[in-house]
């Protein structure tokens, strides 16, 4: 793996990283993938399905931390519980991670665990630490993230209308929460919530704060869980939860009152790297797969082997350009983020969201094309595969609030690039006059002829 990281970035791949993505990629390919199916068979069916987590996991998790993969994904230089990669060699390992259901959180890198042990370790107070940033990352326990409401366009998040009043030593919340991943895993202990606690602020991205909420706290019911083309995700779960008079402490807020713009911004920025390079490994194994059915001697339509037949080759070629092309776009962003910070790396993250998934889904429907009917069905993973990265089009903001920021952003050139267009044009006129020349165009001079 460490031998295919692209040549413009492999000199800030420190040798550790390149022996731990070496590693990353032996353990992913030799045990997670393989465990994939018995991760599916253990949780088993109905109701039950919720009530437990499948104990292979546990045996993966002993296997990443003796080999040492555990937790990579705080970046060097920013947390003092950082493993010490920067998010560019993190990103590399990322994207091999995103070939298993069970590698993220095989070695305790998994959403929304990661952003959220993010949260505690940038902005929480040394208890809020010790009480969940600590068995969090540990292993120990799991975590829900709760922004989106089921009434509201939550792609804009100062409509989010959950309440969260201060009530002596308490915040009281009340409302409803939908797609709060992580949810149904009985190991899932602590919600990190985005209410509205000061409603009448004039700046309306002041007025909404985040708060800790222990998932056993009395009011909270889980409503259901949504799944997502029809795969319910269990024990993960994304749960549909409401509030009713639930009580935590006002210890419990995170940074302080108004601050909840701030806390999902920085949480958001890395969360996009490390979906877009686990969607670039989806796509690679994609790739195999459709590789590995083309080559199939026992698959022969019209007297050919599917790798005979052109359109063929141009999938497999046009699927090589565009994961390489979208790979160089997320280590760009990673790159700028170590560099200069999330901030001003905005317009590449927001690039590199809205452009990896769509590259996937188009190389696993490929994919999926080239195993015919069998494509779509449990028979490959390219189906779960298709639908877990579809999510991603809506997730951390949809496509097209990204698209219309960025949009914005570049259409502030406008006034500049016409001033020097026109700048051009004038110098053009005066080189004509210069040397005497004018300006020929086609069928200028048949009327004058005839």
């Amino acid at each position: 793996m460490s031998d295919k990281i692209p040549l413009i970035a492999v000199n800030r791949v420190s040798e550790k990283a390149k022996k731990t993505l070496d590693l990353v990629k032996k353990f992913v390919d030799e045990q997670c993938i393989p465990a994939d199916p018995i991760y599916e068979a253990q949780i088993g069916e109905g109701a039950q399905r919720w009530d437990h987590y499948p104990s292979v996991i546990d045996d993966l998790k002993k296997e990443a931390k003796r080999l040492g993969l555990w937790n990579m994904f705080l970046p060097k230089g920013h947390y003092k519980e950082s493993a010490g990669f920067t998010n560019l060699e993190y990103g590399l390992m990322a994207e091999h991670l995103g070939k298993s259901r069970v590698a993220p959180e095989a070695v305790n890198c998994a959403a929304p665990d990661t952003g959220n042990m993010e949260v505690f370790a940038k902005y929480g107070t040394e208890e809020q630490k010790r009480k969940w940033l600590d068995p969090l990352m540990n292993g120990e326990i799991r975590s829900a993230f709760l922004m989106t409401e089921p009434d509201v366009a939550s792609s804009d998040a100062t409509n989010i209308k959950m309440s969260m009043k201060r009530e002596g030593d308490e915040w009281v919340l009340n409302g409803q929460k939908w797609w709060s991943s992580g949810a149904g895993d009985p190991r899932c202990k602590i919600y990190i919530v985005m209410a509205k606690s000061d409603p009448g602020n004039k700046d309306v991205y002041k007025q909404q704060s985040v708060v800790l909420v222990p998932a056993d706290t009395p009011g909270i019911t889980i409503e259901r869980m949504l799944s997502v083309y029809g795969y319910d995700d269990a024990p993960h779960g994304h749960g549909h939860v409401t509030f009713k008079n639930v009580r935590v402490p006002a210890s419990n807020i995170v940074l302080g009152p108004g601050r909840g713009f701030e806390i999902i911004q920085g949480r958001l920025g890395p969360g996009r790297i490390h979906h877009a390079m686990r969607a670039i490994g989806a796509a690679e194994r994609a790739l195999e797969w459709m590789l590995m059915r083309i080559n199939d001697p026992k698959k022969t339509p019209f007297g050919k082997q599917l790798k005979e037949h052109g359109v063929i080759l141009e999938w497999v070629a046009k699927s090589r350009i565009e994961i390489d092309a979208a790979r160089l776009i997320v280590l760009n962003a990673a790159i700028k983020i170590d560099d200069l910070g999330a901030k001003r790396a905005l317009k590449e993250i927001a690039e590199a969201k809205v452009l990896v998934p769509q590259m996937a889904l188009t190389v696993i429907d490929r994919a999926v094309q080239s195993f015919g009917a069998a494509g779509i069905c449990q028979d490959t993973p390219l189906a779960s595969m298709w639908a877990n990265i579809r999510t991603l089009r809506l997730a951390d903001g949809p496509d097209e609030v990204h698209l219309q920021q960025m949009g914005r952003n570049e259409n502030k050139r406008g006034a500049e690039v016409t001033a020097l267009i026109q700048q051009q044009q004038k110098t053009s006129e005066q080189l004509f006059a210069k040397y005497g020349v004018t300006r020929h165009q086609p069928g200028s001079t048949i009327r004058s002829r005839l």
